[in-house]
């Protein structure tokens, strides 16, 4: 397994990307009130197996102390392996690295593997924010990185 970082036009991330807004709007049911705002500005890191991009995760600067963790995303042949434990360790070297100090992200309300991932790995809930305020499926959660020696 390998994790590299991939531009935004890279075409296995926009697949990757598609398919995570696919299966979010399966899981969601129709829900009234998802919006889905794309970014071009996201450093995407894929995780490759076998020549294959098989997960993504973006990371997106939203000011100079924080990094927002944006599209996290495994193939379902691929789950229950570890991919996105260590994916979401990856994006927060990177933010890490770009000199960030906390990363927060934002996940749904009917995604209960998604909130345990975050929280097991030591996300902490915080209130909603930005564009996803006014979405009453949106639950958002923040981690505050160690400091550099």
């Amino acid at each position: 397994m390998l994790i590299e970082l991939r531009p935004v036009i890279d075409p296995e991330i926009a697949a990757l990307v598609l398919a995570q807004q696919r299966e979010l709007r399966e899981a969601d049911g129709g829900l009234d009130g998802q919006v889905t705002v794309t970014h071009d500005d996201i450093q995407y890191l894929a995780v490759v197996v076998n020549g294959r991009a098989v997960a993504c995760g973006g990371l997106q600067s939203v000011d100079s102390a924080t990094g927002e963790v944006k599209r996290m995303y495994v193939r379902p042949a691929y789950r229950g392996r570890g991919i996105a434990r260590q994916l979401l360790a990856a994006l927060e070297e990177l933010a890490f690295r770009q000199g960030h100090s906390m990363v927060c992200l934002e996940t749904g309300t009917y995604l209960p593997a998604a909130v345990g991932l975050y929280t097991s790995s030591g996300y902490d809930p915080i209130p909603v924010y930005g564009e996803y305020v006014d979405n009453p499926y949106s639950v958002c959660f923040a981690k505050r990185l160690p400091v550099a020696a």
